[in-house]
């Protein structure tokens, strides 16, 4: 769990609630689900219209990543190149396979796959970037579908801020009827405001400093498949691991 996304989160509402409450306002008036269902349907509707629904899902699923992030494996891959290194050295190229067979990482299997292959080392290369900029391209627009949510929200919220008037206006003659009207059109900008600066923008940074080092880590795994299917030198190898396990 990353406690700090969730102390972040806990910060954000307390801040509204105690200004609201320092303002002499009541908590409840902050309350209203006609509001909330108008700027968080309404927002997803239109984040939905403009994304394939496979990206969409793709994205709301990532949402956990911020709360609980993938673990970090930097310092398992660092061995794990070690080792590769050291068995290419000593047992040649075709030793790799059973690291091939016994990794999980779908990337490392397909960068060790290309190598015991015997696939030239400038088309390795190039199928391992292709694979990255492919995976990049995907992770980024399901990113993406944050960073949209949080410019349309905003005016989402003004959207409901409008319908609440018009609700006013309907219902002069009821005076009864103008208190929900009003709470609707001001409630509706905060929740729209609220959501894209609060949650969204954060959210769609922090997943993709996620992505970033995760592509970063895929990049250097593909140096170094490079540099063991041409036989570079060791000290190479060791300035990748030394770059992959500087802090970011």
């Amino acid at each position: 769990m990353d406690w700090a996304s969730v102390a972040g989160v806990l910060l954000a509402l307390a801040g509204i609630m105690a200004g609201q409450t320092m303002e002499g306002g009541k908590l409840t008036s902050l309350l209203q689900p006609a509001a909330f269902a108008i700027v968080v349907v309404g927002t997803f509707g239109a984040v939905l219209l403009q994304t394939r629904f496979k990206t969409f899902v793709r994205g709301v699923r990532m949402l956990r990543l911020v709360f609980a992030p993938p673990k970090d494996t930097r310092a398992a891959l660092a061995r794990d190149i070690n080792a590769w290194n050291l068995a290419a050295r000593r047992d040649g190229l075709l030793s790799l396979e059973r690291y091939m067979l016994a990794s999980k990482d779908q990337f490392n299997v397909k960068g060790l796959r290309l190598i015991v292959d015997g696939i030239a080392p400038e088309k390795l290369r190039q199928l391992l970037d292709t694979e990255i900029t492919a995976y990049e391209t995907a992770e980024r627009q399901a990113v993406r579908i944050w960073e949209s949510a949080a410019g349309y929200s905003p005016t989402i919220g003004i959207l409901g801020a409008v319908l609440g008037l018009i609700h006013v206006m309907e219902n002069l003659t009821d005076p009864s009827k103008l208190g929900s009207g009003i709470a609707i059109a001001f409630v509706s900008t905060i929740y729209g405001v609220g959501l894209a600066n609060l949650f969204f923008y954060p959210i769609a940074n922090k997943l993709k400093a996620i992505v970033t080092q995760e592509v970063h880590q895929q990049e250097i795994a593909a140096a170094v498949f490079y540099d063991i299917a041409t036989g570079d030198h060791t000290r190479v190898i060791d300035e990748r691991i030394a770059t992959l396990l500087r802090e970011h």
